[in-house]
């Protein structure tokens, strides 16, 4: 089962997103049918999917869940909050379940206090607790209990059976029950039926040939058969088709009582995958969608191999500059036109690769909703969570990364942000708070907002504690600005949160998301409005390995500035460096920017230059600024980011370092140290 195992998880996890995201989308209408059918579907799939691969407590938990969704179906239980607290539970156990398969375990967990909730709201019924865990264990030992109900004949499949055997033909009722390993029990059935198709006529089968063809039966089936065949040779030829585990044939007999049937189910069975029925127009439209989505052609493929092709291209990247310098160099025609063809073919197939690491954000996002409805329950709030943009996509390794720190800014949101419905109330807002997460592109970056209309940041409660804390002295906090203030609770160990619960306010969280945003080549900023509520919004680069940059030289090394960082480079007099707090600092545009010589923080050796003019590349980090003064600038490039190893990882102010067209080494500045 191994080859199967990666597919397993893969339409696992997907399954169950799809019933966390229809369960949602049920709370909300409860009384659309059609969304307890795709859960229905789902649940339905995983079982099938686990009993095949041998995980038994997975299928007997979706069996369990599939009888209670069969009961919202047919209108017997009513949709209530507990009810999909339960429903949560079971797909937080299947979740988990799926988890410990993917990391290699077994897959096994104790299932029998879900699985007895699941019995007590499918009974509509309170079990007590000396009955529950006979009960539970009744309803884990045996989800899948037989059921074979007898075959119901109409006037007319009974009158065809009275006429062949006055005409000397036998009538039996062949059990078929395949094994329960099967892999393609739909395929198996197609074989049966074609092996007793050559031995005669089948009239009926149960369950229907539509439900046989969809999987939509356990282990067993029955068809009914016309033939003149003997019961020994039908036996062995039905057992030559593999994957069938046992076979039961039973003479026909008119006792069972008749059963009047619609006009259109009477017509002889046909073989599955050749019936023929009237199509409603629901089933149509499904049917089509099924062939667009079979058009599609897709392949999974490892993220292990994406990194490998990736690694392989920025080796191309970097023999391609290489070239470039030496065509440069010769000034041959035809060797400038074929680099230059060559440049443009590698760069078209880094779009290709760079898109195919490409995920859209859904993948993080489509955790949200579920969060935000159990922690709203648990702070008594009422919050709606808005979502868009969740197509937007990013690199996987962002991706990776992100979902961390944007858990910590919706339960910030909602924990600190929106106010208890009394309060909301009491301020004339809606009950019902709203937090909006966004997701958009701009340029080479990606935006990720979280907006609430909640209370917004109080400044001075944020200056209040951030005095107490040391964080900023009194002087210099009646001089912030707005912004700046707000930014005071990214620092370590600061909460403003009066009550530590289990959600938030022991001053963990606001800290981490930077550091991570900002490791990532990111920033996060803040605008809040009191009353009103507040935005963080997050930047990141839409890829972390291939980037444009200045290389700049610095006395007989070269360096690299990331474009992303740079507001412009300019060439000013000495003279205009002015002193400010024994800091060295410029106007630039009306405001006062610090100085920082490249030089003296890498302790480059040269000695100092004698002209009057000074080479600056202005850079950026928020709102705030620096000049770094260079020697000399030599050109954008675009290059690819290699990190400095496990040796060299707490490095002052390098992200890494590139191979430039030289086989020179140059390294990667972190604007963001500099600034700091």
């Amino acid at each position: 089962m191994n080859q199967y195992l990666e597919v397993f998880i893969e339409e696992s996890r997907e399954h169950l997103q799809s019933c966390n995201e229809n369960i949602l989308a049920l709370e909300k209408n409860p009384d659309d049918l059609s969304i307890v059918n795709e859960i229905f579907r789902s649940a339905h799939t995983l079982k099938g999917m686990s009993a095949t691969m041998g995980y038994e407590d997975i299928a007997h938990l979706t069996h369990v869940m599939e009888n209670v969704l069969d009961a919202i179906r047919n209108e017997k239980i009513k949709v209530t909050p507990e009810l999909f607290d339960v429903v949560f539970l079971s797909i937080d156990a299947l979740e988990s379940m799926v988890e410990s398969i993917a990391a290699g375990g077994d897959g096994k967990r104790d299932i029998q206090e879900i699985a007895l909730k699941l019995q007590m709201i499918e009974d509509g019924k309170t079990i007590s607790q000396s009955q529950a865990s006979a009960e539970a264990a009744a309803a884990v030992a045996e989800p899948y209990e037989v059921n074979r109900p007898k075959t119901q004949y109409d006037q007319f499949e009974q009158t065809v059976i009275k006429q062949s055997k006055d005409q000397g033909f036998e009538c039996f009722e062949i059990t078929v029950s395949l094994r329960p390993d099967c892999l393609l029990k739909a395929a198996r059935v197609f074989m049966v039926f074609e092996v007793l198709e050559k031995c005669g006529e089948v009239i009926k089968s149960n369950p229907s040939v539509e439900k046989l063809e969809e999987e939509q039966f356990d282990q067993y089936f029955t068809v009914t058969l016309i033939t003149k065949e003997n019961v020994s040779d039908l036996h062995s030829k039905i057992m030559k088709v593999s994957e069938v585990d046992e076979v039961e044939i039973s003479a026909f007999t008119f006792d069972e009582p008749l059963e009047e049937v619609k006009e259109e189910e009477k017509k002889p069975e046909t073989k599955p995958g050749l019936t023929e029925k009237k199509q409603t127009p629901v089933e149509s439209t499904q049917q089509t969608s099924a062939k667009q989505a079979a058009g599609n052609k897709t392949i999974r493929v490892s993220i292990d191999r994406l990194d490998s092709l990736m690694n392989l291209f920025e080796e191309l990247v970097i023999d391609r500059g290489r070239l470039e310098q030496i065509s440069r160099e010769l000034d041959n025609t035809e060797l400038h036109e074929t680099v230059e063809r060559m440049s443009r073919i590698s760069g078209d197939l880094q779009n290709i690769i760079l898109n195919m690491r490409m995920v859209p954000v859904e993948t993080v996002f489509n955790r949200f909703p579920r969060m935000v409805r159990q922690l709203a329950r648990d702070l008594n709030k009422v919050i709606n969570l808005e979502i868009i943009g969740a197509e937007t996509e990013l690199d996987r390794t962002v991706i990776d990364e992100i979902g961390d720190p944007l858990v910590h800014l919706l339960r910030n949101a909602m924990d600190h942000g929106i106010e208890t419905p009394e309060i909301r109330k009491a301020k004339g807002k809606p009950e019902e708070g709203t937090v909006l997460l966004k997701a958009y592109h701009s340029g080479n970056h990606v935006f990720i907002e979280i907006e609430d209309d909640g209370a917004g940041i109080s400044r001075d409660k944020v200056l209040e504690k951030a005095i107490s804390k040391g964080i900023v002295s009194e002087q210099t906090a009646h001089t912030l600005t707005d912004k700046q203030v707000y930014e005071l609770i990214f620092a370590s160990g600061f909460s403003t949160a009066d009550i530590i619960s289990d959600i938030s306010g022991r001053g963990v969280g606001l800290d981490v998301v930077k550091s991570t945003i900002e490791s990532l080549g990111g920033s996060i900023t803040i605008d809040s409005t009191q009353g009103s509520g507040s935005i963080f919004s997050i930047q990141l680069p839409l890829t972390l390995s291939i980037i444009s940059v200045m290389l700049v030289e610095l006395g007989m090394e070269k360096y690299a500035i990331p474009l992303s960082s740079i507001i412009e480079t300019a060439i000013i007099r000495k003279s205009e460096i002015m002193n400010a707090h024994n800091q060295k600092v410029i106007d630039f545009r009306g405001r006062v920017v610090p100085v920082v010589q490249l030089k003296e923080v890498f302790e480059v050796p040269g000695e100092e230059d004698g002209s009057e003019f000074m080479s600056l590349v202005i850079v950026r980090k928020g709102d705030k600024m620096a000049a770094l003064v260079v020697d000399s600038f030599i050109g954008q490039q675009e290059v690819v980011l290699k990190s400095l190893g496990n040796y060299l990882t707490n490095v002052f102010a390098i992200s890494g370092a590139t191979i430039l067209g030289d086989g020179q080494v140059a390294l990667i500045l972190d604007c963001n140290a500099l600034i700091k």
